[in-house]
């Protein structure tokens, strides 16, 4: 399976890409990566430039960590990298998205479906 693409932290459309890349990574492979602190540490590795520097003191304290603490747990992990990395105004642009969403004629009701629910996936992560 593919490794994910280094995430530089400048381009916040990526970061969702960046996160599904790494849990498939996860899902893919369990059993290398099974714990929450290896999953983080996998997905540090890819982390250059900015999102490099944001993660950079919390690999110096490696040693000696509460469980919770970041790089520890996966999901904290996740939802800090989503929340200074993301667009901000993206939760408005789909729901401004979904507002105006119709289903067009002649296409498929699968596309209307799947797009449909790629906009409320993002709103419910980001939201």
């Amino acid at each position: 399976m593919k490794e994910p693409e280094c995430f530089d932290g400048t381009q916040p459309f990526k970061v969702r890409s960046f996160i599904q890349s790494c849990q498939l990574i996860i899902h893919n492979d369990p059993e290398n990566v099974s714990q929450d602190r290896k999953k983080v540490l996998h997905a540090t590795s890819f982390l250059i430039a900015r999102a490099a520097k944001w993660i950079e003191p919390h690999l110096s304290n490696l040693i000696n960590q509460d469980p919770n603490y970041l790089l520890n747990y996966w999901q904290l992990f996740e939802s800090q990298l989503f929340t200074l990395f993301r667009d901000p105004s993206e939760v408005r642009k789909a729901e401004g998205e979904l507002d105006s969403l119709r289903m067009k004629e002649g296409r498929h009701v699968s596309v209307y479906i799947a797009y449909f629910r790629s906009l409320v996936s993002r709103i419910g992560e980001w939201g």
